[in-house]
């Protein structure tokens, strides 16, 4: 695919910005939100929860190579087509193409070295 090279030289880029900042914030209504460059967390004890770290650091890699916002609109926009299709939260929420591909991978924690740019498409 010849738009795939343009997004494969980015790669340098993209896992520069890969960097993190977590905070404790207990009124966020989830363990965790990515929202990039930070990870909120309900409680100081998911710092230590490896796969749900990485789950949050695989939505930071899907922001960034949509450039943050397009992210969040996708994202939220999936969410209420899902939730028309299935009228219930739940799964919605885990149809999500961005969030199959973070549940599918979080405990592969080699994954983000490997991953492809825009691999969330081979999830939907």
């Amino acid at each position: 695919m010849r738009w795939l090279f343009h997004f494969e030289c980015l790669r340098p880029i993209i896992s520069y910005l890969s960097f993190t900042m977590i905070f404790a914030f207990r009124f966020i209504p989830y363990s965790a939100i990515a929202l990039y460059p930070f990870i909120l967390i309900k409680r100081n004890e998911l710092r230590n929860n490896a796969s749900l770290i990485h789950h949050e650091k695989i939505h930071h890699r899907q922001q960034l190579e949509l450039w943050i916002l397009p992210f969040y609109l996708l994202y939220v926009l999936h969410y209420f087509f899902n939730l028309l299709k299935y009228h219930n939260h739940y799964k919605a929420y885990r149809a999500i193409i961005f969030e199959r591909e973070a549940y599918a991978m979080d405990n592969d924690f080699e994954y983000l070295k490997k991953r492809k740019p825009f691999a969330f498409l081979k999830f939907n």
